[in-house]
């Protein structure tokens, strides 16, 4: 069996608590990491967001061996040939662990 986490990149996520998240998630032998790609909480844009092909691209240059991947990646958020354009750089940078 494979356990991952899921995460909320609107709600409070800043890049310290990304970092930390990350480097948890690799130590504590979880299988992978995948969170949702939201600009800002439904509530508003009050707390921490980050973007998420940019957390991704940070993730894949500082672990080894959890796969990472999107639940949802909304088409309406950017250009489709901008997003293929980033995911491939991403998993290459990854050795292939985006899901």
């Amino acid at each position: 069996m494979e356990v991952s986490i899921m995460v909320e990149g609107q709600q409070g996520l800043s890049w310290p608590r990304w970092q930390r998240l990350v480097r948890a998630v690799e130590e504590l032998g979880f299988d992978g990491l995948y969170r949702s790609d939201h600009f800002v909480a439904p509530e508003g844009p009050y707390e921490d967001a980050l973007e998420l092909w940019v957390s991704f691209a940070w993730l894949a240059a500082n672990t080894e061996r959890i796969s990472f991947g999107p639940m949802v990646s909304p088409v309406s958020y950017r250009h489709p040939v901008m997003t293929a354009w980033q995911v491939s750089g991403i998993d290459a940078l990854a050795g292939g662990r985006l899901r």
